[in-house]
Protein backbone atom coordinates (compact mmCIF):
# COMPACT_ATOMS: atom_id res chain seq x y z
CA UNK A 1 0.00 0.00 0.00
CA UNK A 2 2.71 2.33 0.74
CA UNK A 3 4.76 1.98 -2.51
CA UNK A 4 1.65 1.67 -4.27
CA UNK A 5 0.65 5.80 -3.04
CA UNK A 6 4.12 6.27 -2.56
CA UNK A 7 4.44 5.69 -7.11
CA UNK A 8 1.24 8.05 -7.06
CA UNK A 9 2.98 10.89 -5.45
CA UNK A 10 6.14 10.52 -7.42
CA UNK A 11 3.91 10.36 -11.00
CA UNK A 12 1.92 13.78 -9.86
CA UNK A 13 4.77 15.62 -8.75
CA UNK A 14 6.99 14.85 -11.81
CA UNK A 15 3.96 16.44 -13.91
CA UNK A 16 2.02 18.73 -11.91
CA UNK A 17 3.97 20.35 -8.98
CA UNK A 18 7.27 21.47 -11.24
CA UNK A 19 9.30 23.89 -9.99
CA UNK A 20 8.89 27.42 -11.27
CA UNK A 21 11.90 28.64 -9.71
CA UNK A 22 13.98 26.01 -11.94
CA UNK A 23 16.43 25.50 -8.95
CA UNK A 24 17.64 28.67 -8.69
CA UNK A 25 17.28 28.65 -5.30
CA UNK A 26 18.98 25.66 -3.96
CA UNK A 27 16.92 23.49 -1.77
CA UNK A 28 13.66 25.09 -2.22
CA UNK A 29 10.99 24.95 -5.10
CA UNK A 30 8.10 27.27 -5.85
CA UNK A 31 4.89 24.80 -6.89
CA UNK A 32 3.05 25.90 -10.16
CA UNK A 33 -0.10 25.19 -8.30
CA UNK A 34 0.14 27.32 -5.34
CA UNK A 35 1.53 30.16 -7.51
CA UNK A 36 -1.61 29.51 -9.40
CA UNK A 37 -3.77 29.90 -5.84
CA UNK A 38 -2.30 32.92 -5.17
CA UNK A 39 -2.27 34.33 -8.51
CA UNK A 40 -6.49 33.35 -8.23
CA UNK A 41 -6.73 34.76 -4.41
CA UNK A 42 -5.10 38.11 -5.82
CA UNK A 43 -6.99 38.74 -8.88
CA UNK A 44 -10.75 37.64 -7.57
CA UNK A 45 -9.96 40.13 -4.13
CA UNK A 46 -8.97 43.01 -6.88
CA UNK A 47 -11.92 41.89 -8.44
CA UNK A 48 -14.82 41.92 -5.72
CA UNK A 49 -13.45 45.03 -4.51
CA UNK A 50 -11.97 43.23 -0.84
CA UNK A 51 -15.12 41.61 -0.42
CA UNK A 52 -13.24 39.73 1.87
CA UNK A 53 -13.29 42.53 4.53
CA UNK A 54 -15.88 44.76 3.69
CA UNK A 55 -18.89 42.34 3.70
CA UNK A 56 -18.73 40.08 6.92
CA UNK A 57 -21.24 42.00 9.20
CA UNK A 58 -23.26 41.35 6.14
CA UNK A 59 -22.61 37.66 6.22
CA UNK A 60 -23.01 37.23 9.94
CA UNK A 61 -26.91 38.73 9.68
CA UNK A 62 -27.55 36.03 7.09
CA UNK A 63 -26.26 33.19 9.06
CA UNK A 64 -28.38 34.42 11.92
CA UNK A 65 -31.48 34.15 9.41
CA UNK A 66 -31.99 37.85 9.05
CA UNK A 67 -32.36 37.82 5.38
CA UNK A 68 -34.61 34.39 5.20
CA UNK A 69 -37.34 34.46 2.60
CA UNK A 70 -39.97 32.17 1.44
CA UNK A 71 -38.59 31.78 -1.92
CA UNK A 72 -35.81 29.95 -0.34
CA UNK A 73 -35.11 26.91 -2.22
CA UNK A 74 -33.16 24.04 -0.91
CA UNK A 75 -32.35 21.40 1.69
CA UNK A 76 -30.41 22.96 4.53
CA UNK A 77 -29.82 26.18 6.01
CA UNK A 78 -27.32 28.41 5.83
CA UNK A 79 -25.60 28.00 8.89
CA UNK A 80 -25.65 24.13 8.23
CA UNK A 81 -24.14 24.25 5.25
CA UNK A 82 -21.14 26.59 6.71
CA UNK A 83 -21.23 24.17 10.10
CA UNK A 84 -20.97 20.82 7.31
CA UNK A 85 -18.24 22.98 5.23
CA UNK A 86 -16.32 23.53 8.49
CA UNK A 87 -16.37 20.66 9.53
CA UNK A 88 -14.52 19.64 6.38
CA UNK A 89 -11.88 22.51 6.92
CA UNK A 90 -11.75 22.59 10.87
CA UNK A 91 -9.67 19.77 11.90
CA UNK A 92 -6.44 18.41 11.71
CA UNK A 93 -5.78 20.74 8.78
CA UNK A 94 -5.49 23.09 11.72
CA UNK A 95 -3.98 20.73 14.02
CA UNK A 96 -1.74 18.71 12.16
CA UNK A 97 -0.93 20.67 9.04
CA UNK A 98 0.02 24.40 10.88
CA UNK A 99 2.44 22.31 13.39
CA UNK A 100 4.11 20.62 9.88
CA UNK A 101 4.13 24.29 8.31
CA UNK A 102 5.86 25.63 11.46
CA UNK A 103 8.54 22.70 11.59
CA UNK A 104 9.08 22.80 7.74
CA UNK A 105 8.46 26.11 6.57
CA UNK A 106 9.71 28.06 9.56
CA UNK A 107 7.94 30.01 12.08
CA UNK A 108 7.34 33.15 9.29
CA UNK A 109 4.57 30.16 7.49
CA UNK A 110 2.17 31.48 9.70
CA UNK A 111 2.29 35.02 8.82
CA UNK A 112 1.71 33.82 4.83
CA UNK A 113 -1.08 31.49 5.95
CA UNK A 114 -2.92 34.29 7.41
CA UNK A 115 -2.01 35.99 4.14
CA UNK A 116 -3.56 32.88 2.24
CA UNK A 117 -6.51 33.05 4.52
CA UNK A 118 -7.55 36.06 3.39
CA UNK A 119 -6.95 35.97 0.07
CA UNK A 120 -8.61 32.61 0.18
CA UNK A 121 -11.99 34.54 1.53
CA UNK A 122 -12.18 35.95 -2.15
CA UNK A 123 -11.88 32.14 -3.15
CA UNK A 124 -14.55 30.62 -1.43
CA UNK A 125 -17.09 33.17 -2.19
CA UNK A 126 -16.44 33.22 -5.71
CA UNK A 127 -16.58 29.62 -6.14
CA UNK A 128 -19.70 29.28 -3.20
CA UNK A 129 -21.86 31.65 -5.35
CA UNK A 130 -20.53 29.57 -9.08
CA UNK A 131 -21.77 26.75 -6.96
CA UNK A 132 -25.08 27.83 -5.95
CA UNK A 133 -25.60 29.53 -9.70
CA UNK A 134 -25.49 26.22 -11.58
CA UNK A 135 -26.73 23.47 -8.85
CA UNK A 136 -29.01 20.92 -10.01
CA UNK A 137 -32.09 19.31 -8.37
CA UNK A 138 -31.85 15.57 -9.00
CA UNK A 139 -35.08 13.32 -9.25
CA UNK A 140 -34.06 11.81 -6.38
CA UNK A 141 -34.65 15.13 -4.16
CA UNK A 142 -30.72 15.71 -3.62
CA UNK A 143 -29.25 18.91 -5.18
CA UNK A 144 -25.58 18.61 -7.23
CA UNK A 145 -23.29 21.22 -7.18
CA UNK A 146 -19.69 21.93 -6.66
CA UNK A 147 -16.89 22.51 -9.45
CA UNK A 148 -18.15 19.77 -11.37
CA UNK A 149 -21.35 21.69 -12.00
CA UNK A 150 -19.56 25.82 -12.43
CA UNK A 151 -17.11 24.06 -15.04
CA UNK A 152 -19.28 21.99 -17.10
CA UNK A 153 -22.60 24.27 -17.00
CA UNK A 154 -21.04 27.44 -17.28
CA UNK A 155 -18.40 27.33 -19.01
CA UNK A 156 -21.22 25.75 -21.95
CA UNK A 157 -22.91 28.66 -21.28
CA UNK A 158 -19.83 30.72 -22.66
CA UNK A 159 -19.05 28.71 -25.37
CA UNK A 160 -16.14 26.07 -24.46
CA UNK A 161 -18.90 22.82 -24.04
CA UNK A 162 -16.97 20.25 -24.64
CA UNK A 163 -13.96 21.85 -22.66
CA UNK A 164 -15.65 22.62 -19.78
CA UNK A 165 -17.23 18.42 -19.68
CA UNK A 166 -13.36 17.53 -19.89
CA UNK A 167 -12.17 20.17 -16.90
CA UNK A 168 -15.76 18.66 -14.68
CA UNK A 169 -14.26 15.38 -14.76
CA UNK A 170 -10.96 15.91 -14.21
CA UNK A 171 -12.42 17.62 -11.14
CA UNK A 172 -14.32 14.95 -10.38
CA UNK A 173 -11.60 12.22 -10.37
CA UNK A 174 -9.30 14.38 -8.48
CA UNK A 175 -12.45 15.20 -6.12
CA UNK A 176 -12.86 11.51 -5.07
CA UNK A 177 -9.03 10.71 -4.87
CA UNK A 178 -9.05 14.04 -2.14
CA UNK A 179 -11.87 12.40 -0.60
CA UNK A 180 -10.13 9.25 0.17
CA UNK A 181 -6.75 10.59 0.68
CA UNK A 182 -6.88 14.00 2.45
CA UNK A 183 -10.25 13.38 3.74
CA UNK A 184 -10.15 9.53 4.92
CA UNK A 185 -6.84 7.91 4.75
CA UNK A 186 -5.32 11.06 5.81
CA UNK A 187 -7.35 12.11 8.95
CA UNK A 188 -7.90 8.73 10.90
CA UNK A 189 -4.04 8.51 10.31
CA UNK A 190 -3.12 11.45 11.95
CA UNK A 191 -5.97 10.84 14.73
CA UNK A 192 -4.63 7.21 15.47
CA UNK A 193 -1.06 9.25 15.87
CA UNK A 194 -2.39 11.42 18.43
CA UNK A 195 -4.62 8.86 20.35
CA UNK A 196 -1.90 6.39 20.65
CA UNK A 197 0.40 8.56 22.06
CA UNK A 198 -2.40 8.16 25.13
CA UNK A 199 -3.95 5.09 24.80
CA UNK A 200 -1.42 2.24 24.19
CA UNK A 201 -3.63 -0.53 23.12
CA UNK A 202 -4.37 1.53 19.92
CA UNK A 203 -0.35 1.55 18.69
CA UNK A 204 -0.84 -2.38 19.21
CA UNK A 205 -4.37 -2.92 17.47
CA UNK A 206 -4.51 -0.11 15.44
CA UNK A 207 -6.88 -1.63 12.82
CA UNK A 208 -9.39 -1.76 15.68
CA UNK A 209 -9.75 1.91 15.73
CA UNK A 210 -10.00 2.24 12.02
CA UNK A 211 -13.20 -0.28 12.20
CA UNK A 212 -14.88 1.88 15.47
CA UNK A 213 -14.79 4.84 13.15
CA UNK A 214 -15.53 3.26 10.08
CA UNK A 215 -18.40 2.41 11.72
CA UNK A 216 -19.52 5.50 13.60
CA UNK A 217 -19.09 7.07 9.83
CA UNK A 218 -21.07 4.77 8.01
CA UNK A 219 -23.99 5.30 10.37
CA UNK A 220 -23.79 8.85 9.77
CA UNK A 221 -23.11 9.05 5.92
CA UNK A 222 -25.78 6.53 5.20
CA UNK A 223 -28.33 8.99 6.49
CA UNK A 224 -27.15 11.82 3.42
CA UNK A 225 -26.59 15.32 3.54
CA UNK A 226 -29.38 16.57 6.17
CA UNK A 227 -28.04 14.31 8.87
CA UNK A 228 -24.23 15.24 8.11
CA UNK A 229 -25.70 18.68 8.52
CA UNK A 230 -27.05 17.72 11.91
CA UNK A 231 -24.25 15.94 12.90
CA UNK A 232 -21.96 18.82 12.40
CA UNK A 233 -24.02 21.79 13.81
CA UNK A 234 -23.99 20.14 16.91
CA UNK A 235 -19.91 18.89 16.87
CA UNK A 236 -18.60 21.64 14.90
CA UNK A 237 -19.42 25.10 17.41
CA UNK A 238 -18.22 21.94 20.72
CA UNK A 239 -15.12 21.28 19.26
CA UNK A 240 -13.89 24.51 18.01
CA UNK A 241 -14.78 25.90 21.54
CA UNK A 242 -12.49 23.07 23.34
CA UNK A 243 -9.88 24.07 21.11
CA UNK A 244 -9.85 28.02 21.14
CA UNK A 245 -10.19 27.86 25.01
CA UNK A 246 -7.57 25.27 25.05
CA UNK A 247 -4.95 28.10 22.98
CA UNK A 248 -6.27 31.01 24.94
CA UNK A 249 -5.13 29.21 27.83
CA UNK A 250 -1.52 28.28 26.48
CA UNK A 251 -1.19 31.78 25.44
CA UNK A 252 -2.40 33.06 28.34
CA UNK A 253 0.10 30.87 30.34
CA UNK A 254 3.00 32.25 28.01
CA UNK A 255 1.82 35.83 28.08
CA UNK A 256 5.29 37.25 28.54
CA UNK A 257 6.34 35.43 25.52
CA UNK A 258 3.85 36.57 22.94
CA UNK A 259 5.40 39.70 21.41
CA UNK A 260 8.85 37.64 20.83
CA UNK A 261 6.75 34.69 19.55
CA UNK A 262 4.95 37.35 16.95
CA UNK A 263 8.41 39.54 16.34
CA UNK A 264 9.70 35.63 15.26
CA UNK A 265 7.03 35.05 13.13
CA UNK A 266 7.17 38.10 11.25
CA UNK A 267 10.67 38.60 10.80
CA UNK A 268 10.56 35.10 9.61
CA UNK A 269 8.19 35.57 7.13
CA UNK A 270 11.01 37.76 5.40
CA UNK A 271 14.30 35.59 6.36
CA UNK A 272 16.57 34.78 3.89
CA UNK A 273 17.92 31.87 6.40
CA UNK A 274 18.85 28.68 4.88
CA UNK A 275 17.60 26.42 7.80
CA UNK A 276 14.00 26.38 6.71
CA UNK A 277 14.23 27.24 2.86
CA UNK A 278 13.85 31.24 3.15
CA UNK A 279 11.33 33.47 2.57
CA UNK A 280 10.49 31.16 -0.44
CA UNK A 281 9.77 27.96 1.76
CA UNK A 282 7.47 29.79 4.25
CA UNK A 283 5.31 30.79 1.49
CA UNK A 284 5.31 27.69 -0.35
CA UNK A 285 4.25 25.99 3.47
CA UNK A 286 2.43 28.44 4.66
CA UNK A 287 0.55 28.63 1.36
CA UNK A 288 -0.01 24.80 0.90
CA UNK A 289 -1.31 24.32 4.46
CA UNK A 290 -3.30 26.90 4.67
CA UNK A 291 -5.30 25.37 1.35
CA UNK A 292 -5.00 22.03 3.50
CA UNK A 293 -6.76 23.29 6.27
CA UNK A 294 -9.24 25.67 4.77
CA UNK A 295 -9.80 24.26 1.40
CA UNK A 296 -10.49 28.03 -0.59
CA UNK A 297 -9.46 27.82 -4.25
CA UNK A 298 -10.05 23.64 -4.23
CA UNK A 299 -13.80 23.33 -5.68
CA UNK A 300 -14.52 21.14 -2.17
CA UNK A 301 -16.68 23.30 0.23
CA UNK A 302 -19.07 24.76 -2.74
CA UNK A 303 -20.57 21.25 -2.75
CA UNK A 304 -21.44 21.22 0.75
CA UNK A 305 -23.11 24.69 0.33
CA UNK A 306 -25.26 23.30 -2.82
CA UNK A 307 -28.23 22.08 -0.83
CA UNK A 308 -29.01 25.29 1.25
CA UNK A 309 -31.93 27.19 1.56
CA UNK A 310 -31.32 30.46 -0.21
CA UNK A 311 -33.23 32.86 -3.27
CA UNK A 312 -29.89 34.41 -4.46
CA UNK A 313 -26.22 32.58 -4.79
CA UNK A 314 -24.18 35.44 -4.03
CA UNK A 315 -25.99 35.36 -0.37
CA UNK A 316 -24.61 31.82 0.50
CA UNK A 317 -21.44 33.22 -1.24
CA UNK A 318 -20.96 35.43 1.54
CA UNK A 319 -21.92 33.40 4.03
CA UNK A 320 -18.74 31.18 2.78
CA UNK A 321 -16.31 34.14 3.92
CA UNK A 322 -15.99 32.94 7.31
CA UNK A 323 -15.40 29.55 6.52
CA UNK A 324 -11.30 30.62 5.64
CA UNK A 325 -11.57 33.31 8.17
CA UNK A 326 -12.81 31.43 11.01
CA UNK A 327 -10.84 28.04 10.16
CA UNK A 328 -7.30 29.88 9.16
CA UNK A 329 -6.62 33.63 10.05
CA UNK A 330 -8.18 32.31 13.88
CA UNK A 331 -8.07 29.06 14.30
CA UNK A 332 -4.69 27.99 12.48
CA UNK A 333 -2.56 31.03 13.76
CA UNK A 334 -3.45 29.88 17.83
CA UNK A 335 -1.83 26.91 16.64
CA UNK A 336 0.78 28.23 15.23
CA UNK A 337 1.59 30.72 18.18
CA UNK A 338 1.13 27.63 21.19
CA UNK A 339 4.08 25.75 18.28
CA UNK A 340 6.49 28.75 18.03
CA UNK A 341 6.12 29.62 22.00
CA UNK A 342 6.36 25.84 22.93
CA UNK A 343 9.49 25.54 20.90
CA UNK A 344 8.66 21.94 19.28
CA UNK A 345 9.09 22.92 16.24
CA UNK A 346 13.24 23.48 16.73
CA UNK A 347 15.24 21.13 14.08
CA UNK A 348 17.70 20.51 16.93
CA UNK A 349 14.95 19.29 19.51
CA UNK A 350 13.60 16.48 21.24
CA UNK A 351 10.63 15.75 18.81
CA UNK A 352 12.38 16.02 15.29
CA UNK A 353 11.29 11.98 15.09
CA UNK A 354 8.01 13.54 15.03
CA UNK A 355 8.88 16.14 12.57
CA UNK A 356 10.48 13.75 10.08
CA UNK A 357 7.96 11.35 10.34
CA UNK A 358 5.48 14.44 9.47
CA UNK A 359 3.09 13.46 12.95
CA UNK A 360 1.97 16.83 12.82
CA UNK A 361 -1.13 15.78 15.00
CA UNK A 362 1.20 14.15 17.39
CA UNK A 363 3.75 17.29 17.88
CA UNK A 364 1.26 19.59 18.68
CA UNK A 365 -0.59 17.15 21.47
CA UNK A 366 2.98 17.88 22.49
CA UNK A 367 3.23 21.37 22.35
CA UNK A 368 -0.35 21.56 24.30
CA UNK A 369 1.23 18.61 26.97
CA UNK A 370 3.70 21.05 27.83
CA UNK A 371 1.79 23.60 29.65
CA UNK A 372 -1.85 21.62 30.32
CA UNK A 373 -0.37 17.76 31.10
CA UNK A 374 -3.62 16.31 30.72
CA UNK A 375 -4.34 18.22 27.92
CA UNK A 376 -3.25 15.79 25.37
CA UNK A 377 -6.00 13.14 26.43
CA UNK A 378 -8.24 16.10 25.44
CA UNK A 379 -6.35 16.96 22.56
CA UNK A 380 -7.01 13.08 21.28
CA UNK A 381 -10.54 13.46 21.94
CA UNK A 382 -10.77 16.58 20.20
CA UNK A 383 -8.46 15.53 17.53
CA UNK A 384 -10.57 11.96 16.91
CA UNK A 385 -13.69 14.43 16.57
CA UNK A 386 -12.48 16.88 14.18
CA UNK A 387 -11.05 13.43 12.10
CA UNK A 388 -15.28 12.01 12.21
CA UNK A 389 -16.70 15.32 10.96
CA UNK A 390 -13.71 15.82 8.09
CA UNK A 391 -14.27 12.67 7.21
CA UNK A 392 -18.13 12.72 7.08
CA UNK A 393 -17.71 16.04 5.06
CA UNK A 394 -15.78 14.85 2.85
CA UNK A 395 -17.43 11.33 2.53
CA UNK A 396 -20.32 13.95 0.95
CA UNK A 397 -17.81 15.58 -1.33
CA UNK A 398 -16.68 12.55 -2.99
CA UNK A 399 -19.98 11.17 -3.20
CA UNK A 400 -21.22 13.88 -5.32
CA UNK A 401 -18.52 13.65 -7.58
CA UNK A 402 -19.29 10.13 -7.77
CA UNK A 403 -22.66 10.18 -8.62
CA UNK A 404 -21.63 13.41 -11.40
CA UNK A 405 -19.43 10.51 -12.62
CA UNK A 406 -21.61 7.35 -12.54
CA UNK A 407 -24.95 8.25 -11.45
CA UNK A 408 -27.21 8.34 -8.46
CA UNK A 409 -27.43 4.76 -7.92
CA UNK A 410 -23.94 3.64 -8.00
CA UNK A 411 -23.66 6.00 -4.72
CA UNK A 412 -23.78 3.06 -2.60
CA UNK A 413 -20.31 1.61 -3.83
CA UNK A 414 -18.35 4.88 -3.53
CA UNK A 415 -19.58 4.52 0.12
CA UNK A 416 -18.58 0.93 0.85
CA UNK A 417 -14.99 1.68 -0.75
CA UNK A 418 -14.80 4.74 1.03
CA UNK A 419 -15.54 3.25 4.59
CA UNK A 420 -13.22 0.63 3.69
CA UNK A 421 -10.46 2.77 3.11
CA UNK A 422 -10.88 4.25 6.61
CA UNK A 423 -9.66 0.84 8.08
CA UNK A 424 -6.51 1.36 5.53
CA UNK A 425 -5.52 4.55 6.75
CA UNK A 426 -4.63 3.05 10.33
CA UNK A 427 -1.77 0.42 8.51
CA UNK A 428 -0.54 2.36 5.70
CA UNK A 429 2.25 4.92 6.24
CA UNK A 430 1.43 8.69 7.63
CA UNK A 431 4.71 10.17 5.38
CA UNK A 432 3.27 8.65 2.51
CA UNK A 433 -0.33 9.94 2.99
CA UNK A 434 0.84 13.52 3.83
CA UNK A 435 2.27 13.84 0.84
CA UNK A 436 -0.80 12.35 -0.94
CA UNK A 437 -3.04 14.41 0.67
CA UNK A 438 -1.36 17.62 -0.37
CA UNK A 439 -0.33 16.24 -3.74
CA UNK A 440 -4.33 15.75 -4.73
CA UNK A 441 -5.92 18.76 -2.84
CA UNK A 442 -3.75 20.91 -4.79
CA UNK A 443 -4.48 19.48 -8.05
CA UNK A 444 -7.80 20.17 -7.53
CA UNK A 445 -6.98 23.70 -7.48
CA UNK A 446 -5.89 23.54 -11.16
CA UNK A 447 -9.30 22.95 -13.12
CA UNK A 448 -10.88 24.90 -10.38
CA UNK A 449 -9.46 28.25 -10.38
CA UNK A 450 -9.32 28.33 -14.08
CA UNK A 451 -13.19 28.33 -13.83
CA UNK A 452 -12.87 30.94 -12.04
CA UNK A 453 -10.84 32.93 -13.59
CA UNK A 454 -13.03 32.39 -17.14
CA UNK A 455 -16.28 32.50 -15.04
CA UNK A 456 -15.67 35.51 -12.37
CA UNK A 457 -17.39 38.11 -14.14
CA UNK A 458 -20.67 36.67 -13.84
CA UNK A 459 -20.17 36.28 -10.01
CA UNK A 460 -18.95 40.00 -9.92
CA UNK A 461 -22.54 40.94 -12.20
CA UNK A 462 -24.58 39.14 -9.90
CA UNK A 463 -22.44 40.67 -6.60
CA UNK A 464 -23.06 44.20 -8.10
CA UNK A 465 -26.98 43.55 -8.96
CA UNK A 466 -27.65 42.09 -4.74
CA UNK A 467 -25.39 45.21 -3.56
CA UNK A 468 -27.89 47.31 -5.00
CA UNK A 469 -30.72 45.66 -3.83
CA UNK A 470 -29.14 45.92 -0.26
CA UNK A 471 -28.41 49.63 -0.59
CA UNK A 472 -31.81 49.99 -1.76
CA UNK A 473 -33.60 47.97 1.15
CA UNK A 474 -35.23 45.78 -1.29
CA UNK A 475 -33.74 42.38 0.84
CA UNK A 476 -35.28 44.06 3.91
CA UNK A 477 -37.96 44.47 2.61
CA UNK A 478 -38.65 41.25 1.68
CA UNK A 479 -37.47 39.84 5.06
CA UNK A 480 -40.22 42.30 6.25
CA UNK A 481 -42.76 40.74 4.72
CA UNK A 482 -41.81 37.23 4.58
CA UNK A 483 -42.01 37.75 8.55
CA UNK A 484 -45.44 39.56 8.88
CA UNK A 485 -46.52 36.82 6.59
CA UNK A 486 -45.42 34.25 9.29
CA UNK A 487 -47.25 36.23 12.15
CA UNK A 488 -50.55 36.25 10.23
CA UNK A 489 -50.43 32.43 10.01
CA UNK A 490 -49.79 32.13 13.71
CA UNK A 491 -52.68 34.68 14.86
CA UNK A 492 -54.94 33.04 12.31
CA UNK A 493 -54.21 29.10 13.70
CA UNK A 494 -54.46 30.77 17.20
Amino acid sequence: MNEFFGNINLFLETILFFDILFGTIDGVTFPFLVAWLILGGVYLTILTRFINIRMLKHSFDIIRGRYDTPDDKGEISSFGALTTALSATVGLGNIAGVALAVAIGGPGATFWMIVAGFLGMSLKFTEVTLSLQHREFLKDGTVLGGAMEYLSKGLAQKGYKSFGKILAIIFAVFMIGGAIGGGNVFQVSQALSAVSQEISFFKNFPIIFGVAIAIFVGFVIIGGVTRIAKITEFLVPIMTIIYITASLWILGYHFEKLDDAINIIFNEAFSTSAIYGGVTGAIVQGFQRAVFSSEAGIGSSPVAHAPVKTKYPVRQGLVALYEPFIDTVIICTMTALVIVITGVYAHDGAYMYLIESKQGAALTSVAYGTVIEWFPIILSLSITLFAFSTIISWSYYGERAWVYLFGSKFSIVYKMLFLALIIVGTIASADVLVDFSFMLFLTMALPNILGLFILSKDVKKELDEYLKKLKNKELERETIYYLNSIKEKDKCSN
